[in-house]
């Protein structure tokens, strides 16, 4: 189809419209639903304005300067198409409420600041051979058998030491118990 004059009134204006989306817009849709990766609602709305284009821009739709408006509304559809690409690889994905209910919460600065300093005071607490197992074990990350060497003691005697200072620390800090396991 080559566009006629230009578009005056609203009724030739829908009819030229009409008539490019019946002539062109099969192979429109196929390139865009391409680009679109199968999102057919993407590709039509990208059709859409692609013909709003063609609207805006009569001039372009004239058959002198080529002998098909394909071309023209096909290089459109695709820059419209790598244009709400880009727009939607710019905005961060979106995040349905589904998501945010199952998202884990994390304590804030104030409330691990707190905690810490209950753990130093509990720890403080336990005799000194059970709060060297536990240091060495559990904030310096030794095993047992490092731990077993560093103090001079055999590896079940760290063990049990380590049982005993945890259970120490749940019945000091009852509300951390899960925390201990």
């Amino acid at each position: 189809m080559t566009a006629g004059p230009t578009l005056r009134d609203g009724t030739t204006a829908e009819h030229e419209l009409a008539a490019l989306q019946r002539e062109h817009g099969r192979p429109l849709f196929a390139l865009l639903l391409r680009l679109c990766d199968g999102d057919r609602q993407r590709a039509e709305d990208l059709i859409q304005e692609t013909l709003v284009r063609a609207w805006q821009h009569p001039e372009a739709l004239r058959a002198d300067a080529f002998e098909s408006v394909r071309p023209w509304l096909l290089t459109v559809g695709r820059r419209l198409a790598i244009d709400a690409r880009r727009a939607r690889q710019a905005r961060p994905p979106e995040v349905g409420d589904a998501v945010l209910e199952n998202a884990r919460v994390c304590a804030d600065h104030a409330e691990r600041s707190a905690a810490t300093l209950d753990v130093r005071e509990a720890v403080k607490t336990l005799t000194p051979e059970h709060r060297e197992v536990l240091v060495l074990v559990y904030f310096q990350g030794a095993s047992v058998a490092e731990a077993a060497a560093t103090l001079g003691i055999p590896p079940g005697t760290v063990k049990s030491r380590a049982y005993y200072a945890l259970r120490a620390l749940r019945r000091v800090l009852p509300g951390y118990a899960a925390d201990l396991r």
